[in-house]
């Protein structure tokens, strides 16, 4: 390629804290506009900034995680501007000294893979939310989200490609997601990253001029914005022109992206230490109590699962790159007598597509990890066929009952009584003779059209290997 495109991500983590990161105001996502606000949010006069422990625990782990340097002091500062939104005129925020500095994640693409450098994490409260619908030509300010706790992660140019990009962001959300410091609900804006991308001469080490990608809350949309950013400033510099660095926005509709203002720098922000919160001091004590409550990672997690289960290495990855889905799959396993494959090939398969078609998540799916172990292990023991299964996965996903109680109301217990089966296979010969004799002839692939027509006379519920069985002895 003649241009090679330079990728930072500047990712924010929306931490689940019950309250504020400088108030007592609750962060309950949903609640009616202004009823999760207080004096601080609203920047009443007078009112004071009382840091969140729980926000500084937060943060504190996921430096200790991706390996960063935890910094004591850091500092909080002011950034200034003016937005409707931002009561104060400014947003708590830390620039010249964060809570985390440097850090690496490894991600894997196809067989490579790649470490990406960490910059900084720092510790900020979000702005508060402009609301247009409903009032005609005017604007509203919904506070709630003012002043709940974010952390920034703001990645090295290290990203070579959408792909690249969104490995890394994947990467970051499964680790989030794994310390418990983040929903990771992306539709809700709890995870959601700023892309900063720019091109320059395959070969060269100095960077072109950048543009910023705004407020993409979607794997599918951040990597469809880089991708297109890639391809107009490839357009624009291909033709003789000049990239200009600016804010923009991805409209997804229109599959562009279009420029929202010009790019502000940090001197534009008018950064300074703020008054009203003093250095913030973390023992080394502190630091280890976090060391020591950290959970498994992702990638140990996935190590472990490989192991432990017999499983391909990037299968194990993808489990565990939700700490949810990983919790599942351990569950299910433990629980029935499949194979921890059989087990991932249902996962992957009819649960997978139940979840993508009602838009659940694994956490609130019907069928949970126990009732799923439950179907394996009738399919187990041959009370039901992978296809009766099936179908009663899809009676216990809209009914909420167990296997047993499906197999039972449906009647998809396998047929057990030998000869019945024996009196429906000679039947089966005896109504297709020509068939019998193509077989006896040679054409050995006949015998899947007789074990398809003893299966739709029992309605699927006739042992497969059975069936083959004794039409292999009554054919000769």
């Amino acid at each position: 390629m003649k241009w090679e495109p330079v990728i930072g991500l500047e990712i924010h983590a929306r931490l689940a804290t019950r309250s504020k990161i400088f108030s007592g105001a609750a962060t309950d996502y949903g609640a009616a506009p202004n009823t999760q606000t207080c004096a601080v949010d609203a920047a009443l006069p007078g009112v004071l900034p009382v840091l969140n422990i729980e926000a500084v625990r937060m943060a504190v782990a996921f430096g200790l995680a991706v390996g960063g340097r935890i910094n004591s002091p850091s500092v909080f500062e002011r950034k200034n501007y003016f937005y409707p939104d931002l009561p104060k005129g400014y947003q708590i925020s830390q620039f010249e000294r964060p809570i985390v500095s440097g850090g690496a994640v490894e991600i894997a693409l196809d067989d490579a893979r790649k470490t990406i450098g960490l910059t900084r994490a720092h510790l900020e409260e979000d702005a508060g939310k402009s609301v247009h619908e409903g009032l005609r030509e005017l604007s509203g300010i919904d506070l709630n989200r003012a002043g709940t706790p974010l952390i920034e992660i703001v990645s090295e140019p290290d990203l070579r490609g959408a792909d690249e990009a969104i490995a890394y962001m994947k990467k970051i959300h499964g680790i989030v997601c794994a310390l418990g410091i983040c929903d990771g609900n992306m539709q809700e804006g709890s995870f959601r990253c700023d892309v900063n991308v720019s091109l320059r001469l395959a070969g060269e080490e100095k960077f072109g001029t950048r543009t910023e990608i705004k407020n993409l809350n979607s794997f599918r949309f951040a990597g469809r914005a880089i991708a297109r950013e890639i391809a107009r400033q490839t357009e624009v510099l291909e033709a003789g022109g000049r990239v200009v660095q600016e804010t923009r926005l991805f409209d997804a509709e229109a599959g562009e992206t279009r420029p929202m203002r010009d790019k502000e720098e940090a001197d534009d922000y008018r950064y300074f230490p703020d008054p009203d919160l003093a250095p913030l001091v973390i023992s080394e004590a502190f630091i280890e109590e976090v060391r020591a409550s950290l959970p498994e990672l992702p990638e140990a997690r996935a190590s472990r699962l490989a192991e432990a289960h017999g499983l391909d290495e990037d299968v194990a990855a993808r489990l565990t790159a939700e700490r949810d889905l990983a919790d599942y799959f351990e569950t299910c396993a433990t629980a029935t007598s499949a194979s921890p494959k059989t087990v991932v090939n249902w996962i992957s398969g009819a649960l997978a597509a139940a979840m993508n078609r009602d838009g659940v998540s694994v956490s609130a799916a019907p069928v949970g990890p126990q009732a799923l172990a439950g179907l394996l292990d009738r399919i187990e023991d041959g009370t039901v066929s992978g296809k009766a299964a099936k179908e009663a996965f899809d009676a216990m996903w809209e009914g909420g009952d167990d296997a047993d109680a499906v197999i039972e109301a449906k009647g998809l217990r396998q047929i057990s009584d030998v000869s019945k089966l024996e009196e429906i296979v000679r039947r089966t010969l005896a109504d297709h003779p020509k068939q019998v004799e193509q077989y006896r002839a040679g054409k050995e692939k006949v015998l899947g059209y007789f074990v398809g027509r003893v299966m739709k006379a029992t309605a699927g519920r006739a042992s497969p290997a059975e069936v083959n069985r004794l039409l292999k002895r009554e054919l000769g």
